[in-house]
């Protein structure tokens, strides 16, 4: 794997975070990038969606300013991690990633919270993130 930015030590060269604690490396940056995106993207599918279960017969500003309220969250968590990730990874990097985890996290969401049949399209879909994991991590 090859990643586009060598800072010595990625973690101590980022004021912004607080997570100096954790073991510093490329591999433990994207670890780190990984967790924060993987909740961050938990409260933007609630953010989202969760409105069409919830609130489905209130006005749409009401759904709205609910999601806004649970966006909030979510960018609170997210600009951090990316803020992190691309100490270590390009941008098609980090996006591909947020891809690959805004899928992991929608499927069981769908599934288990909006009680929506999975099919092999989540499937097919998975595949082709597969594919754009290589092609952009590849040397």
């Amino acid at each position: 794997m090859e990643f586009s930015h060598s800072y010595e030590d990625n973690d101590r060269q980022n004021p912004f975070c607080e997570w100096n604690a954790w073991p510093t490396g490329p591999m433990n940056t994207i670890l780190k990038t990984v967790i924060l995106l993987t909740l961050s993207n938990i409260f933007m599918t609630f953010a989202w969606y969760s409105h069409l279960r919830n609130l489905s017969g209130a006005k749409w500003y009401i759904a709205a300013m609910a999601s806004w309220g649970i966006a909030l969250f979510e960018y609170l968590i997210q600009v951090p991690a990316n803020r992190i990730g691309y100490t270590s990874l390009n941008l098609g990097q980090l996006k591909i990633i947020q891809e690959v985890i805004t899928l992991s996290v929608f499927v069981p969401f769908a599934v288990m919270y909006m009680h929506q049949s999975l099919n092999l399209n989540y499937l097919w879909a998975g595949l082709c993130l597969i594919g754009a994991v290589f092609f952009i991590f590849r040397a």
